[in-house]
C-alpha cells in the first residue's frame, strides 16, 4: 500500500472494529465508545467493504471475529496504540527515543539502572545505547550522532555547542597481579608505581593519552614511569596485568566491573586526582522534553560505591565545557 491509499482508512472504523472485537458485540462497543450501536455497525461494515472481507460473524451471538478479523486485529490494535502515543505527545506526555552514549564501565553499571528507572517514570521513552571511548563519545554528542553520553570530563570535548553536570567522582586504584610482593598493601604511592612499568588508559597513537586520569596524576607529581601498555578496555588491562606486564593505573568503576579473579586491586593513596564522571548533552534552541527526562533520572540514581576512600556525590550545577 502506499501513502495515497491511506486516507481512504477511517480512524472510527478502525476503532469501532477493535471495540466490538473487545467487548464481544456491537451494543457493548457502542457504549464504550459512546456511540449509537447502528452507528458502529456501519464503521464496521465500511471497514469489510474496504478490506473486502468479512471480519465479524454477525451470525451468531455474542459476536466473533472471522479468521480474516482475527487476522486484522492486531494491526489494527497496534494502529490505536501508537495513535494513543500520539496524542499522549500532542497532550504533554514526555515520550521519544534518546541515544544514550557510554563508555564501557558506564555502560555495565550503569545503563541497566537507567532503562529500569526510566520504565518506571517515563515508560514512553525508549533508550538506545551507544557504546564507545570517551573521545569518541564527544564527537558525536557534539555532530548530533548520539543525544546524551555519560563520560568523564577528561578528555575534554573540544566543542562550545555541549555542556555538563557531574553524577560523581571516583578514584584511581593501582591494579597488580595477586602474587605481587605489594599486593596486599593497604595503598600505593604513585612514586612506588612509577618504579614499575605502568598500564594506563588510552590510546598509543591518539594524541589525548596524557588528558586521561593516570597520566594527570604522575605529571602533577613530576613522575614518569615508564608506560608499558595502554588500553581502553577494563578487561584488557586486567589481562595484561595477570601475564605480568606492569602494574594497571586506572579508575575505580572500571574495575568493579570487570573480572578480577588473579589480580588485587590497591588504592592509590596520593593521586591528587580522581575521575569525574557527568553527563553530558547538546546546547539545543529547544531543549528536548526526553532529552530532559533522562538527565532528570540519571542525576536521581545512586552513585557507584568502592571500598577505597573517594569524593563522593553529583554536582548540584552544569558544568561548562567546551573550547
Amino acid at each position: 500500500m502506499d501513502l495515497n491509499s491511506v486516507h481512504h482508512y477511517r480512524i472510527d472504523w478502525i476503532a469501532s472494529f477493535v471495540a466490538v472485537a473487545r467487548h464481544g458485540s456491537f451494543s457493548a462497543a457502542a457504549k464504550s465508545l459512546y456511540r449509537s450501536q447502528p452507528r458502529v455497525s456501519s464503521h464496521v461494515a465500511a471497514l469489510e467493504r474496504l478490506v473486502g472481507r468479512r471480519l465479524v460473524d454477525r451470525s451468531v451471538q455474542p459476536s466473533i471475529l472471522t479468521p480474516e478479523g482475527r487476522g486484522l486485529l492486531p494491526h489494527a490494535e497496534e494502529i490505536i496504540r501508537r495513535l494513543g502515543m500520539l496524542a499522549g505527545t500532542a497532550e504533554g506526555t514526555v515520550c521519544g527515543t534518546v541515544r544514550l552514549g557510554c563508555y564501557p564501565s558506564v555502560a555495565a553499571y550503569l545503563y541497566p539502572r537507567v532503562v529500569r528507572a526510566l520504565r518506571s517514570s517515563h515508560p514512553q521513552i525508549r533508550l538506545v545505547l551507544h557504546e564507545g571511548p570517551s573521545l569518541e563519545l564527544g564527537e558525536q554528542l557534539a555532530d548530533g550522532g548520539i543525544d546524551m553520553a555519560v563520560r568523564p570530563l577528561h578528555p575534554l570535548v573540544n566543542s562550545h555547542r555541549v555542556t555538563s553536570r557531574v553524577l560523581w567522582r571516583e578514584p584511581l586504584v593501582a591494579v597488580l597481579r595477586s602474587d605481587h610482593p605489594l599486593a596486599g598493601a593497604d595503598g600505593l604511592t604513585l612514586a612506588q608505581a612509577a618504579r614499575l612499568p605502568v598500564i594506563s588508559i588510552g590510546e598509543s597513537d591518539d594524541g589525548h593519552s596524557r588528558q586521561y586520569e593516570p597520566n594527570l596524576a604522575f605529571a602533577n607529581m613530576d613522575l614518569h614511569p615508564v608506560v608499558s601498555e595502554r588500553t581502553n578496555q577494563p578487561q584488557t588491562l586486567i589481562c595484561l596485568v595477570r601475564h605480568g606486564l606492569g602494574v594497571g593505573i586506572t579508575n575505580a568503576l572500571a574495575m568493579t566491573t570487570a573480572d578480577t579473579d588473579g589480580v588485587s586491586l590497591v588504592p592509590l593513596v596520593d593521586a591528587g586526582c580522581e575521575r569525574v564522571v557527568a553527563a553530558w548533552w547538546r546546547l539545543n534552541d529547544g531543549p528536548s522534553p526526553a532529552v530532559e527526562a533522562v538527565r532528570d533520572c540519571l542525576s536521581r540514581l545512586d552513585p557507584p560505591t568502592w571500598p577505597w576512600p573517594a569524593a563522593s556525590g553529583a554536582a548540584a550545577e552544569p558544568v561548562p565545557t567546551g573550547g
